[in-house]
């Protein structure tokens, strides 16, 4: 019996989903934590370059040049605490004073906040820090600019944007297990309702869903099914005896009356002649209503999900040479043309030879029935893994490709091919035996006519 492919289940796709958006989640709560942090840094940074700019405009207000010039050697001896960055230059942005010896940019920024590099010497290494800065043109054509080392905030920043991808594939991750931890639980208890339900189809009618005591809906729904597969076997129970009985009642009185009918026929003196033909046609009918009952009671025991009584292995390959031998003249006299191929290695089922039988000559005898003279019917048999094929193609009528569906249902028959002579059970029978084989019928177009396909267990 097929698991359930848990990749494919509703419940690992609910469980995808569902990681996809905690992932998406984090990643938005994450992402406006940083972009927040980041953004506050920023205009602290800003606010402390504006408030040093401003204070250099308020100096060069009161004392010009020089008064500038004065209060940034004076501040230049905090960059080591603060990471202060001062320039004045001239209009040809040649130093005046600070702590920046050459000019950082090509002309005057454009940038409202245009950043840099500068390399400092510290302790035993040469250090290369971002400053980020702002820079005014003075009344009188110098230019003055403020900056800031920003490396440490921008340490900070790479650390807490770490963190944050760590904080979305950890949570990422433990969604995702938990998810797969779910669906394969879930996957597992509709596994097996679902290999319970396929040995119930497969003849073990007494089996029921486990039910794991949980009291959640999967045992509610277990209970409520087990009642129902109680309720119908006792049914199938009382039909089946009932059927039994009204079978046994009909053969004995059948057979009764077809052994008086022969006794008419063979008296002496002989019927008169028309008497005779109705007796004799009387007994054909008896005949039909016969081989129908029988029909039926095969049906009947097919669908009822009995298991078969002791199967055994059989051989498909040599079932169809036999059969193909022993029906092969009849329709060489009828002027049609059967033919078989087989694997010289044989095909073995596991099953009953007499049902199998029964099967594949319903369907070589459909071909004396419905293909015109001058046709042919070809049966194979082939194994393909864990499956067998058993094929039977014509090249009479066949059937509609929209009257397939119906046609293996009991006394369907289509009044453009059928004999009058037959009752319509001939693919109904061919159909329960290959599901009571857990097998199945499938029709198809064999352009022109009809390919009937039994797929049964290797």
């Amino acid at each position: 019996m097929r698991r359930l492919d848990l990749f494919n289940t509703t419940a690992f796709r609910l469980s995808v989903g569902y990681t996809l958006l905690v992932m998406l989640a984090v990643s938005v709560t994450l992402g406006s934590a940083y972009l927040l942090t980041e953004s506050l840094i920023t205009d602290e940074v800003d606010l402390i370059i504006d408030t040093e700019m401003k204070s250099l405009q308020d100096k060069f207000a009161q004392s010009a040049i020089a008064g500038v010039t004065d209060e940034i050697n004076l501040r230049i001896e905090s960059w080591g605490r603060i990471g202060a960055v001062y320039m004045l230059a001239d209009a040809n942005f040649e130093r005046i004073a600070g702590n920046v010896t050459d000019w950082p940019f090509d002309g005057m920024p454009v940038e409202r906040r245009p950043e840099f590099e500068i390399s400092t010497i510290e302790p035993g290494r040469r250090a290369v820090h971002p400053v980020r800065a702002a820079v005014r043109t003075l009344p009188g054509g110098d230019v003055l600019l403020v900056g800031t080392d920003v490396s440490q905030g921008r340490r900070f920043a790479d650390k807490f944007r770490r963190a944050m991808l760590w904080g979305i594939g950890l949570s990422t991750l433990a969604a995702a297990l938990a998810g797969f931890w779910f669906s394969y639980r879930l996957a597992r208890r509709v596994g097996l309702v679902a290999s319970t339900c396929q040995r119930i189809l497969a003849g073990e009618p007494g089996r029921r869903l486990p039910v794991a005591g949980a009291r959640d809906e999967f045992d509610a729904l277990a209970t409520s099914v087990n009642h129902v597969l109680d309720r119908l076997e006792e049914q199938a129970g009382t039909l089946r005896a009932t059927f039994d009985s009204a079978a046994h009642d009909l053969r004995a009185p059948l057979q009764r009356l077809r052994t008086r009918m022969d006794a008419l026929l063979l008296r002496v003196p002989p019927l008169e002649a028309p008497v005779h033909e109705s007796v004799e046609s009387a007994l054909r009918e008896v005949d039909h209503l016969q081989r129908t009952l029988t029909t039926l009671l095969q049906i009947a025991l097919a669908e009822s999900g009995t298991p078969l009584a002791a199967p055994a292995p059989v051989d498909i390959a040599a079932l169809v040479t036999e059969l193909g031998e022993l029906f092969e003249p009849v329709y060489a006299a009828q002027g049609r043309e059967l033919s078989w191929q087989v694997p010289p290695q044989g095909v073995l089922v596991q099953g009953n030879r007499q049902l199998l039988a029964q099967m594949l000559t319903n369907l070589i005898e459909n071909g004396l029935k419905y293909v015109p003279a001058g046709g042919r019917v070809e049966v194979r048999a082939v194994q393909e893994g864990a499956q067998v094929q058993l094929l039977v193609a014509d090249n009479g009528p066949g059937i509609a490709a929209e009257e397939r569906r119906r046609a293996a249902q009991p006394f369907v028959r289509f009044a453009a091919s059928t004999p009058q002579e037959g009752s319509g059970l001939g693919l109904s029978l061919v159909a329960a035996i290959a599901r009571l084989h857990r097998g199945r019928m499938e029709l198809q177009d064999n352009t022109p006519g009809l390919k009937v396909v039994i797929y049964l267990p290797a």
